[in-house]
């Protein structure tokens, strides 16, 4: 198993309200050229916990962390027309973010929380995971 030291949290980028699932990110990040999609694990709407990439590899989700890494993904991060950044996450997403950011925490002792904007200049995710999921 690959030395994990971080959780890093995203949003994709998609409009509120709208369902995107694994297969249209992989899509997107084959068209980009990755390998694969590049998040561990995606987020839907409902709460639904879905496996991306193999935990066994290296993601392609935050330059110059993924090696150590593991990405998760929720489905929104913009507002319903698509020109700004917000926090969608509905209810079931983030109950879904906290049970799998403890089991991964479990699995990874010492392992610590970030948002992908805490590594790049961006509003993903649309919150500041780092202090939401501190006490995890």
């Amino acid at each position: 198993m690959r030395n994990i030291n971080k959780i890093i949290i995203h949003c994709s980028a998609t409009p509120e309200g709208r369902n995107y699932t694994v297969a249209d990110i992989r899509r997107w990040h084959l068209q980009r050229g990755f390998s694969d999609i590049g998040y561990h694990y995606v987020i839907y709407r409902d709460g639904t916990i879905v496996v991306g990439r193999p935990l066994t590899q290296s993601g392609a989700h935050c330059y110059g962390k993924n090696k150590t890494s593991i990405g998760i993904c929720y489905i929104g991060g913009l507002t319903s027309d698509g020109k700004s950044a917000k926090d969608t996450r509905t209810p079931a997403q983030k109950s879904a973010l906290v049970t799998l950011i403890k089991e991964l925490r479990s699995k990874f002792p010492g392992s610590t929380v970030h948002g992908h904007r805490e590594f790049a200049n961006k509003d993903c995710p649309c919150f500041d995971a780092k202090a939401e999921y501190i006490n995890l």
